[in-house]
């Protein structure tokens, strides 16, 4: 299940709702909770949930032997244990096949490649698992309520599709919270606003990616294939963005205050900066538990950025050509660390913005084609390789249909909605009669937003979500 869905939106979410609130005290809330998300991660593949609940009885116990022999030696074999488990059940599921099929290539075998379902937010509530144990090695309380660390592990807010949460973000919410008024306000903003950034901005940008990006054929034009990887960079950013937006709002409704995982990333100057705003959650994690561990910027630094984001690409998906994506930022951001970054800072803000569009563009490309042949055709037809014409009227007439959605998106990768609040702030202290005036537009565009996404959902099929795999 999603939160993209109809059933989602008038069934799933109101019900929990009402039996959430009605629940008296934390202790039957989080049960609530718990019982919500096991049905929720279960819709379609029951299966995996026995996965789930293994992985979390495991961490939890290793947790508690940790907190037993704090001090002792023997206390790391419960990271070790969890770590070895916990990533081995990953490597199986996501990283058999690849690695299979690497072996059969280069050696010539023909090794039967096992065909594993990858179960849904695997990467997601597997490091959150290590960043448990990791945590309570290193000093942090452990858990001692199974329900609670069932609950932290499990809840669907952000189960699938991240933010990757710490265990010491919301300990102490786990344990004892309340929802105010404001909290649940500006909860459901965040989910409706991120329902739109999904289903009306996101799938329509993504359906003319899928148009322009078709290499099977003759490539159509320059203008296709430039337009196809500028509207599949609004995609995921939009989309990716957007459930995590979702994710998060519906944390506040619920009491919890998970921590953000975009800062709007398309406002960069440089690859380092990009990525201290993009996928936040996954970023920290690498340097926490990967970086600085290797030794940081204190030794080895450059080595440590390609194997970090080695790491990073293949976390993404099990092929050859989200390696290379990892790799292709990795030398940008060693560029950067060794001389790039200095100059950046020194010229015109415009010019390191654009470098880094098309940075971001050509990684995009990377991250979008499995099939190298194809990426390759694509970044030929960018620069009009083969003699392909500039312009057809097919893109022409697709993109001036879809001209004010475009601008939109544009438009809103910049921090629009952080400034209208803070308009809002300021209308609040100096006119009662403006604010109300704000508030009153304010609801008016929630109300369209969230009819426009529900009539799109029920009318349109396609509906994907890119990080679903992940």
């Amino acid at each position: 299940m999603v939160f993209s869905d109809i059933f989602f939106l008038f069934w799933f979410l109101p019900l929990f709702l009402i039996l959430y609130f009605a629940a008296h005290g934390t202790k039957l809330k989080n049960i609530v909770l718990v019982l919500f998300s096991l049905f929720f991660y279960s819709w379609g593949e029951p299966v995996w949930m026995c996965l789930l609940i293994l992985s979390s009885i495991l961490d939890f116990l290793n947790g508690r032997f940790i907190t037993k022999h704090r001090g002792e030696k023997k206390a790391v074999l419960g990271v070790v244990m969890s770590c070895v488990v916990d990533l081995g059940i990953l490597a199986a599921f996501k990283y058999s096949g690849f690695a299979v099929e690497s072996l059969n290539a280069l050696t010539g075998l023909s090794v039967p490649v096992p065909q594993f379902h990858l179960p849904i937010g695997i990467s997601f509530y597997t490091f959150q698992s290590i960043t448990y144990v990791v945590d309570v090695y290193r000093g942090k309380k452990a858990q001692t309520n199974y329900i609670n660390y069932l609950l932290y592990l499990s809840m669907f807010f952000q189960l699938v599709a991240g933010p990757i949460v710490r265990y010491g973000d919301v300990a102490r919410e786990i344990e004892n919270r309340s929802v105010t008024t404001s909290d649940f306000s500006r909860g459901l903003v965040r989910l409706i606003f991120g329902l739109g950034k999904k289903v009306i901005i996101a799938n329509s940008v993504g359906a003319l990616a899928a148009q322009f990006l078709t290499f099977d054929k003759v490539p159509v034009s320059v203008l296709a294939a430039w337009s196809g990887v500028l509207m599949y960079s609004l995609q995921i950013y939009y989309d990716f963005s957007g459930y995590s937006d979702m994710a998060i709002g519906l944390g506040l409704m619920c009491g919890f205050h998970f921590p953000e995982n975009f800062d709007h990333p398309y406002v960069s100057r440089s690859v380092t900066e990009f990525w201290r705003r993009w996928h936040i959650s996954l970023g920290t994690f690498f340097r926490d538990y990967v970086y600085i561990p290797l030794g940081g910027n204190r030794r080895h630094q450059m080595l440590n950025i390609l194997i970090v984001w080695f790491c990073t690409g293949l976390w993404h998906g099990a092929s050859l050509n989200f390696i290379l994506w990892g790799l292709y930022f990795a030398f940008f951001l060693v560029l950067e660390k060794a001389f790039l970054l200095g100059l950046l800072k020194k010229i015109p803000r415009v010019f390191g913005h654009i470098y880094l569009i098309l940075v971001a563009m050509f990684g995009w490309a990377l991250f979008y084609f499995t099939d190298l042949s194809k990426l390759g055709a694509c970044v030929g037809t960018m620069f009009g390789a083969g003699g392909v014409p500039v312009t057809d009227l097919l893109t022409e007439s697709s993109l001036k249909g879809s001209i004010w959605l475009i601008l939109a998106a544009l438009i809103l990768c910049a921090p629009v909605y952080a400034q209208a609040e803070k308009a809002e702030t300021i209308a609040s202290r100096k006119s009662g009669v403006l604010f109300g005036m704000i508030g009153a537009a304010k609801v008016i565009l929630l109300m369209a937003v969230f009819a426009v996404s529900a009539v799109s959902l029920v009318g349109d099929t396609y509906n994907p979500f890119l990080y679903f795999r992940f």
